[in-house]
Order: structure tokens, then sequence, then C-alpha cells
């Protein structure tokens, strides 16, 4: 039987390693590595694409707007959804978090 102190270790660095535990994410500032390592079903491509798609049509104005990003859909919003924000465009230093 596994001590208690060591099941909690695996269970938490399991955790960890799958990005449970990710923080916040600004998908206006974020680099096409940050993105792919923390949006859950976006790979390498795709997280390019968005940094393309965010380069030539400016900054995102909702965490909604990365649909209009070609494979990013529905699923990968909401599964998302938590830690996707943008920071207020109008200057305020607050962040703004998606609404459904």
């Amino acid at each position: 039987m596994m001590k208690p102190k060591a099941l909690l270790f695996v269970i938490g660095t399991t955790f960890f390693a799958s990005g449970v535990f990710a923080g916040p994410l600004d998908i206006n500032s974020a680099t096409a590595v940050n993105l792919a390592d923390n949006i859950q079903g976006v790979g390498p491509k795709l997280a390019q694409a968005i940094v393309d798609y965010r380069e030539e049509n400016g900054p995102f104005l909702s965490v909604e707007a990365l649909m209009d990003v070609k494979g990013v859909g529905p699923t990968i919003l909401e599964e998302n959804l938590d830690i996707l924000l943008i920071h207020d465009l109008v200057g305020d230093k607050e962040s703004v978090e998606a609404t459904n």
C-alpha cells in the first residue's frame, strides 16, 4: 500500500502534468508555444494559426472570437473557457474573462 504522502505526490504531479492547474492565458499576448502548451486541443500548428490571425486582424475583442480562427471550434473554446482571457483593450488593467 502506498503511503499517504506518496499518494498525494503522485496525484498532484499527475494533475499538474495534465494541465489541470493551468493559469489564466491572455490570448492577445500569448506566444504560439504558450497557446499550444496551455490550451487543450491546440497543437503547434493551430497555435501558430491563432498568432497569425491575431497579427493579421488585430487583437481578439473577446475570447469567443477565437472561433474565427479556422480549426478552433466550440469544443476547444468550451474546454478552455476557465483559463482564457483578454486584457481590457481600453487600457484598464483588469482582465476580462469570457462571458457566456
